[in-house]
């Protein structure tokens, strides 16, 4: 029982987590004296930091903001129906096996840890819905916004990129930058140019199915 319930927080903790990462500051990405995207309309092809955009998207970080706020409450709440469950175990072991408090104590503890198992894991099933929805929409509205960037520069392809700074002595990093797509790109990085076209008035924008076609040129 102990372990089921250590395991159902557990999980509700990694929720929280995610929605902590979600609401990271943000990242920093070095400006080049000219913009960063100047040569793209030029060469037609462009490079866009997707995770960058996230980081740095007014409304998804506002929106996850709202989200930790209210997993922090569930949290604490759900560590409180525990804390009532582990003290009516004390309770329970308190009278000898086989005597009518004891089984009354048992039957009660049975119930109180079933239905907190159907609690937290709706919850969880809850939240990452809705973590889904959150991720994808945004990811919607990044593409629109890649999209009418790109048409009205006559941009033919964008590509995606990660600009993030490489530390060597994380693994991670370093096998991440080694298969990296975009080995070198010459001032054809749009991300700021989206980001603003997002953060420009702060209200969801129309979007684009991923992978949609840009307008002929």
């Amino acid at each position: 029982m102990r372990t089921l319930l250590n395991r159902q927080v557990s999980i509700l903790s990694l929720c929280l987590a995610a929605v902590l990462s979600a609401c990271a500051a943000s990242a920093t990405r070095a400006q080049a004296p000219n913009p960063a995207g100047a040569n793209a309309p030029k060469f037609g092809v462009a490079v866009v930091d997707i995770p960058y955009i996230f980081k740095n998207y007014d409304r998804f970080k506002a929106t996850s903001e709202g989200m930790k706020k209210e997993m922090e409450t569930i949290d604490a709440d759900v560590k409180a129906e525990r804390a009532k469950i582990a003290q009516t175990q004390q309770q329970r072991d308190t009278f000898n096996v086989g005597t009518a408090e004891y089984k009354k104590h048992d039957e009660d503890l049975a119930r109180m840890g079933a239905e907190f198992q159907l609690k937290t894991s709706k919850l969880q099933k809850d939240f990452m819905e809705r973590q889904a929805k959150l991720y994808y929409q945004t990811y919607l509205e990044v593409v629109g916004a890649v999209n009418q960037y790109a048409s009205s520069h006559n941009i033919g392809i964008v590509i995606r990129f990660n600009g993030d700074d490489v530390d060597p002595n994380n693994r991670e990093h370093v096998m991440r930058d080694i298969n990296k797509q975009v080995v070198f790109q010459n001032r054809i990085d749009i991300t700021p140019d989206v980001l603003t076209l997002l953060n420009r008035d702060g209200q969801p924008r129309t979007t684009a199915q991923p992978g949609s076609q840009l307008p002929p040129r």
